[in-house]
């Protein structure tokens, strides 16, 4: 795996562009969801299980971040909260290349072996997430 840092190529997607646009965007509908007091969104296989799901707490994880109350978000939903983290992060990155028009940094060159381990990787992360969140007390989601 390499990564190359190169100006835009014509016809190429803009991935900061757009990812900081969903981002903000989601952001932003979020905020408007909760300004307008609407439900609060339910787990549905919380509701039929009785279990929670991969991203039960992930609401609760979203608002103490936001709040900047990291370890209450972090206690929410570990997995979430580094997904916000690594959000914020590409969000700051995002707008300053934006900004300045600067060259951007990619990803290049994978080999079999790498996609294997990150695939590996992400598995266990997710299922180590839902260990945690299964071994939480009854009632906490």
């Amino acid at each position: 795996m390499q990564i190359a840092r190169r100006r835009l190529a014509p016809g190429e997607v803009d991935h900061e562009l757009i990812w900081l646009t969903v981002s903000l965007g989601s952001l932003a509908f979020a905020a408007l969801w909760f300004a307008l007091r609407l439900p609060w969104p339910r787990c549905l296989f919380l509701s039929i299980t009785g279990h929670p799901c991969l991203t039960c707490g992930a609401t609760r994880c979203a608002i103490a971040f936001f709040h900047a109350d990291f370890l209450s978000a972090w206690k929410w939903n570990p997995l979430v909260f580094v997904f916000l983290s690594g959000l914020s992060i590409f969000d700051a990155y995002a707008f300053a290349v934006l900004a300045t028009r600067s060259a951007r940094l990619r990803i290049v060159q994978f080999t079999p072996a790498e996609k294997q381990f990150i695939r590996s990787l992400a598995i266990i992360l997710l299922v180590s997430n839902w260990i945690y969140l299964l071994s939480r007390p009854p009632g906490v989601f």
